[in-house]
């Protein structure tokens, strides 16, 4: 039988604490609906600019909102995280379909074209929102049960 040596290696390197990458408290109420319109409408932009419509892309942006938001939002910013993705959504659609989609200012166009759009991103809206509506709540029943 042939023995064999397993060589263990040790890092004996010192590790540098790992920070926050929000610097203070958190992102504020303005703070979290400008940086979800901010991302949710260059995702929509883009995928507008190539594809003449949001799809797939648009939805891991949104979800990528949601997330970022409740995580480095402040104590007291879920419910702002949870209800703006939509809105964000919505108006990014409806400024950028006309503009940068090459669709003319025809109504029914515009909401063919807005229905198609939330057609393909309404299981990422419908998912966020369950995800965040829950947190939100949780994060409610904590406070009031720390507060009794």
């Amino acid at each position: 039988m042939t023995l064999m040596k397993v060589i263990v290696m040790t890092n004996n390197l010192p590790k540098p604490p790992i920070k926050s990458p929000v610097k203070g408290a958190g992102l504020t109420k303005p703070g979290i609906v400008i940086l979800q319109f901010a991302l949710i409408g260059f995702v929509a932009l883009v995928e507008i600019f190539f594809r003449s419509n949001v799809g797939f892309i648009t939805g891991i942006a949104i979800w990528i909102s949601y997330y970022g938001a409740l995580i480095y939002g402040r104590k007291g910013t879920t419910y702002v995280a949870v209800v703006n993705p939509p809105i964000a959504f919505a108006i990014a659609t409806l400024l950028l379909l006309p503009t940068v989609g090459g669709i003319s200012l025809s109504f029914t166009r515009i909401g063919i074209d807005l229905i198609t759009g939330l057609a393909s991103v309404a299981p990422f809206l419908i998912s966020g929102s369950l995800f965040g509506w829950w947190y939100y709540f949780k994060e409610r029943k904590q406070l009031l049960s720390s507060s009794l």
